[in-house]
């Protein structure tokens, strides 16, 4: 696929549009695209025609059209999208197959790879906004990948550079999708009242009386889709203070942060090291002495940064409630 011609993808996809096969995405099968394609004149290699087919046809036939095909590889919602993504960015076509893979995932009729089904409860709390940005995400970590793997004895991306082509992709994503918030400070200021508390990972915006606090969140991970990941982790781990993604910026000093909705914890004081303890064991987590006594290890995920000022007493229920951590896979 990569010696396709990005022009002539275009011109396939036009071509289709013209003749009103937009409109027929749901109801026309490959062979029939394919067939038509290769009658368009317009030079089309087989690589050509099959990424064409990847943005333009629905993701999953029916059982009998794929055993009269003999499909074996149908492409899969992420894959049209990493396809319309490369060849068209992101237009109207691409954000509605966003919308529609993000909606899938959220009514529970497909997945998103990484979670394990509990899990996804964590990402569907997230809301839409974190769906879709960590579909943009994955695309960022594949592209990247696959350019380095055409480069014959290339290792692969860094960190950073899969952090820095995320941000990059997830902005230019949450403009057109009208997620992206420019002087969110500002606006937020003036909305929810005064920013409250700042730290490493997060300014905190609340105003007196309100039932949830906003934050702007900065990642303090080695890539965007990490932090992405720490969200959801901390919804299934902690769902009592999920947190709700509802859009995306950069502060002042150029830094991209992700802006959610978390509920407000009424303190009643800081829990003990022994509290946090028995919390997180209840969840499968055991101290990984370090001597810190912060940082926790189970069998498929790490809690970390779990100091008395991450974890209340709730004022209502007397019981240690997390309000963030640092929370990744263990592999």
């Amino acid at each position: 696929m990569s010696s396709s011609n990005p022009s002539t993808i275009s011109n396939g996809l036009r071509y289709l549009d013209d003749r009103g096969w937009s409109e027929l995405i749901d109801s026309r099968w490959t062979l029939d695209v394919r067939e038509e394609l290769e009658r368009s004149g317009l030079g089309l290699t087989e690589n050509e025609i099959v990424e064409v087919c990847n943005v333009a046809i629905v993701p999953e036939p029916d059982w009998d059209t794929k055993e009269r095909l003999n499909i074996t590889d149908w492409p899969t919602q992420q894959d049209q999208i990493n396809t319309s993504i490369k060849y068209n960015g992101f237009s109207e076509h691409t954000l509605q197959l966003i919308d529609n893979y993000t909606n899938d995932i959220q009514n529970g009729t497909t997945n998103f790879s990484r979670y394990s089904i509990p899990e996804h409860a964590g990402l569907c709390k997230a809301g839409s906004a974190l769906i879709g940005a960590s579909i943009v995400a994955s695309y960022a970590r594949t592209s990247l990948e696959a350019s380095r793997d055409a480069e014959c004895g290339q290792n692969g991306p860094s960190n950073w550079e899969i952090d820095e082509l995320q941000e990059q992709l997830i902005e230019r994503w949450a403009k057109a999708a009208h997620l992206w918030v420019e002087n969110s400070g500002e606006i937020l200021s003036d909305a929810l009242g005064p920013m409250i508390a700042q730290g490493a990972e997060a300014k905190v915006y609340y105003r007196e009386g309100d039932t949830s606090v906003v934050k702007e969140r900065a990642s303090i991970y080695s890539t965007t889709q990490k932090a992405l990941e720490a969200i959801v982790l901390h919804n299934y781990l902690f769902p009592e203070t999920a947190m709700h993604v509802i859009g995306f910026t950069r502060d002042s000093d150029g830094l991209f942060r992700i802006i959610l909705i978390q509920p407000y914890i009424n303190c009643l004081r800081l829990a003990t090291k022994e509290e946090i303890d028995e919390m997180v064991a209840a969840k499968g987590f055991r101290d990984n002495y370090d001597g810190q006594g912060v940082n926790y290890i189970g069998d498929r995920l790490y809690l970390e940064d779990m100091h008395p000022a991450n974890v209340f007493i709730d004022d209502i229920s007397s019981q240690p409630i997390c309000i963030d951590c640092i929370v990744k896979f263990v592999n």
